[in-house]
């Protein structure tokens, strides 16, 4: 293998592992690995998100090594918008399980002939926010295909154009295309330990009360939105 192809690549899988740090990238993730309770799945979320992503920047590969197309600003900033859209979305959906798995009314106590009111806060049976986990086998499809399709959206935004300016730098095609998959293993595998480290206190939180499980899923959902929210700020 020539040196400087071998130098690329070693970078390649290097820039994969930083791209899958993106602030955005975290946010997302922690939003979806909310919803469950197993560093189990939370590490397959995190493989999927990474398929998606390589799926989009082998897509892009082709566009820039056959076709010799760039990035423009306005494109740039167009997927950016989107990933700002998605974080929203993500967020608030599951800012709203969290809370809508709660219920505060008030019951009457009688003691010694006084008559008082207590507020108390109950998890609803349904409601959870987690998924139980109780099964004995994964539903790959259902479970991966949301996180694939936010990797798929991510693929081309934050430090993915630098992913392309250094493919556009390789003059064979087998080494570009080389680059960009060894780029998303870097970004798969970095994702991967991502969302295990993050599976774990979801995982920890749902063997303690449903009151730390809700507050968690919430900080979650609700960073996730307000980055949504920033980033689309930013990009408008």
């Amino acid at each position: 293998m020539d040196t400087s192809l071998g130098a690329a690549l070693g970078l390649g899988f290097v820039l994969g592992l930083r791209h899958a740090l993106d602030a955005d990238h975290i946010a997302a993730v922690s939003a979806l690995v909310s919803q469950h309770r197993s560093v189990t799945r939370s590490c397959l979320l995190g493989t999927f998100w990474g398929a998606g992503h390589t799926v989009a920047l082998l897509g892009a590969a082709v566009a820039v090594i056959a076709f010799r197309l760039t990035i423009s600003p306005a494109v740039e900033r167009g997927l950016e918008l989107a990933v700002a859209l998605l974080l929203i979305l993500l967020g608030g959906h599951v800012l709203l399980k969290a809370l809508g798995g709660w219920n505060l009314h008030a019951h009457e106590h009688s003691h010694d002939g006084y008559v008082h009111r207590h507020l108390h806060l109950h998890g609803t049976a349904g409601a959870r926010g987690l998924s139980d986990g109780a099964h004995g086998h994964l539903h790959l499809i259902r479970l991966g295909g949301r996180p694939f399709l936010v990797g798929l959206l991510h693929g081309m935004a934050g430090s993915a154009a630098l992913m392309l300016l250094v493919l556009s730098t390789i003059p064979s095609p087998v080494g570009g295309f080389l680059y960009v998959l060894v780029f998303g293993v870097g970004s798969t595998a970095g994702m991967l330990v991502l969302s295990g480290l993050i599976g774990i206190p979801f995982a920890m939180s749902a063997q303690r009360s449903r009151v730390v499980q809700a507050v968690i899923q919430g900080l979650a959902g609700a960073a996730s939105l307000l980055l949504g929210v920033l980033l689309a700020a930013n990009t408008a």
